[in-house]
């Protein structure tokens, strides 16, 4: 188990949402809200030791929407290279914490009491990987010992941490609550 204040959370925004159209992913509402604060409040309902959030720029609307809920804004410049480029800005952020924890904007469902379970089933020397189960497979959000900020930093393309996902200690959650927004379809109707 590791405390949240020793756990820097690394939300990452920055992605390009080509498969979204036109309009910008992560303000689209849900809810009456940018679909990217509802995961960045489940963060914020957290508490850990650093909110970090990866976004194209600094100046933009969801950047400042972030920065208003307490959280760093890290800069992608190089959104196009992937996932993992956004993961390498986001752990490079994370200084001296404990372990990471990696969310993604587009998750706004998962809850408080997942990223909770994450941080208690943490061990950094038994359990240094602990990511989210969805059926049989390891996805975000997932946590990542301070050992590993290394490899996550030099991982290539849209895969970010997946390698390190393969050994990784699961906790188990509904497919609704993992559900990521990729489509306009994808959002709930209200």
């Amino acid at each position: 188990m590791i405390d949240a204040g020793n756990v820097a959370a690394i939300l990452l925004a920055a992605g390009r949402s080509e498969r979204f159209g036109g309009d910008d992913k992560l303000m689209a509402l849900l809810d009456g809200e940018p679909l990217a604060l509802h995961a960045a409040r489940r963060i914020v309902e957290l508490a850990p030791g650093r909110r970090i959030a990866v976004c194209q720029g600094a100046d933009g609307p969801l950047a400042a929407r972030l920065a208003a809920l307490g959280f760093e804004i890290a800069v992608n410049p190089h959104p196009e290279r992937g996932l993992s480029q956004s993961l390498a800005c986001g752990v490079a952020a994370a200084g001296s914490a404990e372990a990471a924890l990696v969310c993604l904007a587009d998750m706004p469902f998962v809850t408080t009491a997942h990223l909770e379970a994450l941080l208690a089933r943490f061990d950094a020397e038994t359990a240094p990987v602990v990511a989210s189960k969805c059926g049989d497979m390891a996805m975000p959000p997932a946590l990542f010992a301070r050992s590993l900020f290394g490899a996550l930093q030099t991982a290539e393309g849209d895969q970010g941490g997946r390698a390190l996902l393969s050994g990784a200690a699961l906790v188990a959650a509904d497919a609704a609550e993992l559900a990521d927004i990729d489509r306009p379809g994808d959002l709930p109707v209200s």
